[in-house]
């Protein structure tokens, strides 16, 4: 897989966001309603598109939550493509992208529905973390933090 640099303007993040946006409606129900108001991003200039034999397959981004700790958000994998390695590059691709940029940490948030994301997450070194804002009282969030470095 292939990574591009782009923003989250990009047609190819906005469709693979918007198939993350549905398979989270369908995991988590009227839930992800909540949710769905902290997945709204003014515009990035920190995301990725992958892409395998052209196609984009997945994405992600990050952006700033302060000059040491940036946010991963928007993860996703075509589930066709999933359980070859793709989540893993994407996220180190962000992670490597933010440290260049002077970032030490990473944060990100998933949900107690989703261990396949936790168990990724911590195959890569994040630890669980108390809640960060927005997702203070989120009994559903599970938070995760990780010191980036150069790889």
């Amino acid at each position: 897989m292939k990574s591009k640099r782009t923003s989250n303007a990009n047609n190819d993040f906005q469709a693979l966001t918007h198939l993350l946006d549905s398979e989270l409606k369908a995991r988590y129900g009227n839930l992800q309603d909540i949710y769905d108001q902290h997945n709204v991003i003014t515009l990035i200039e920190t995301a990725l598109v992958g892409f395998n034999d052209g196609e984009p397959i997945a994405c992600g981004c990050f952006k700033a939550i302060d000059n040491m700790t940036v946010e991963i958000k928007r993860m996703f994998v075509l589930p066709a493509y999933r359980r070859r390695g793709f989540s893993s590059q994407i996220l180190h691709d962000l992670e490597q992208w933010a440290y260049t940029l002077g970032y030490q940490y990473a944060r990100l948030e998933t949900g107690q529905s989703q261990p396949e994301a936790i168990a990724l997450y911590q195959k890569q070194g994040y630890s669980i973390i108390d809640n960060f804002e927005p997702y203070i009282g989120m009994s559903n969030s599970v938070c995760m933090q990780k010191e980036l470095r150069n790889v």
